[in-house]
């Protein structure tokens, strides 16, 4: 008897947890609303060759003295380098046309495809999946 209590109790703790992760999740996508950070945007340059450690410290500087950069990232095995920058200052055209100005680099700045740009998801979601019809339903009955 005293087995069977043990299983019945381990079922409900487990059937609450459960619960309560649930309605948690719903209240979050309930009541979670946009974030007004539309002029925070992200953007790469894809150098032709590696960097080495010398060249990753120049460009940093030169990106940090472009006004409206905030930060950077850099992959220099793969000379790529990813910057957020603010949008209503410079785009990311600009940007990158001031660093080719301030230093003499092969490099290219990465322009998303069309197709990808009109997205009106974000491109890792998938609008058949079951996250997104979840979410949308939830936020269509609360709002």
């Amino acid at each position: 008897m005293k087995i069977n209590k043990k299983i019945k109790i381990a079922a409900f703790s487990i059937l609450g947890t459960v619960l309560l992760l649930f309605v948690v999740l719903v209240a979050h996508i309930a009541l979670a609303k946009p974030v007004d950070n539309a002029h925070l945007q992200i953007s790469r340059i894809d150098f032709d060759s590696p960097m080495d450690a010398q060249q990753v410290k120049e460009i940093h500087r030169n990106l940090k003295s472009i006004p409206g950069v905030t930060n950077d990232h850099f992959k220099p095995e793969s000379g790529v380098v990813v910057f957020w920058h603010n949008n209503r200052i410079a785009d990311s055209k600009k940007v990158y046309d001031e660093l080719m100005a301030k230093g003499n680099y092969k490099a290219k700045r990465f322009v998303i495809p069309a197709a990808l740009a009109s997205k009106q998801v974000c491109p890792v979601m998938d609008p058949n999946g079951l996250s997104y019809k979840f979410s949308a339903a939830v936020q269509r009955i609360f709002n």
